[in-house]
């Protein structure tokens, strides 16, 4: 199965420091994804590459012709894939606007019946677990209900070096297996849901909300 790992920070400066914190994280979640879930392939969505409109337009408010080629592709990556991997920072208690922008691009259609993870971090101690409370609602919205484990890692340049290995003291099998409880659900629902839309294609059982309200069958 194919899943995508969303990193959701494009803050690329200081202080403060270091910068990009939350690359020290994603590249740990990935080396323990390809370490211990070999046969799925996980590919890195960086929010950085995407630089967007500063009026915001969403992908599907566009013609297919129309839309800017990224996210005519970040569609098709999205749409193909089995599961996500959401991994923010916290801002004021909540999640990156940053990874909120990115996302809000895409209709929930692409996301929906596909399980998703929630990875949080901070230089703090609570490890954005308050962002993470906003992030559930907000990922069962689109579609990609969220699996009930998540991450949480606090003081995250502590924890991480620039490569994603452990800092000296760290244990990199204790993080790889904190990390799995959540992995682990998340393959679980990845795999159940996709055996069941081969079965029954969930998108002709209820009908995707695009254009007109109508669709959302409300009398």
């Amino acid at each position: 199965m194919k899943f995508l790992v969303f990193l959701g920070t494009v803050r690329n400066s200081t202080p403060p420091k270091p910068a990009r914190l939350g690359e020290r994280v994603c590249k740990a979640c990935i080396a323990c994804l390809n370490h211990r879930y070999a046969a799925h392939t996980f590919e890195l969505v960086d929010a950085l590459d995407y630089p967007l409109q500063p009026v915001f337009k969403p992908h599907f408010a566009y013609s297919r012709s129309q839309a800017p080629t990224e996210l005519n592709q970040l569609a098709d990556k999205i749409q193909s894939s089995d599961g996500y991997i959401m991994i923010s920072p916290e801002y004021n208690h909540s999640m990156s606007p940053a990874l909120a922008n990115l996302l809000n691009h895409f209709g929930s259609s692409l996301f929906s019946y596909k399980p998703s993870a929630i990875v949080t971090y901070s230089a703090g101690q609570w490890g954005g677990m308050r962002a993470a409370v906003g992030m559930r609602t907000f990922l069962a919205e689109l579609g990609c209900l969220p699996v009930s484990a998540m991450i949480h890692v606090p003081k995250a340049q502590d924890v991480f070096s620039e490569d994603g290995s452990p800092q000296i003291g760290e244990d990199q099998e204790s993080w790889f297996n904190y990390f799995a409880r959540t992995f682990n659900q998340l393959i679980w629902w990845a795999e159940a849901a996709n055996l069941h839309r081969a079965q029954i294609d969930p998108h002709n059982m209820v009908k995707d909300f695009k254009t007109n309200p109508s669709q959302r069958n409300a009398p």
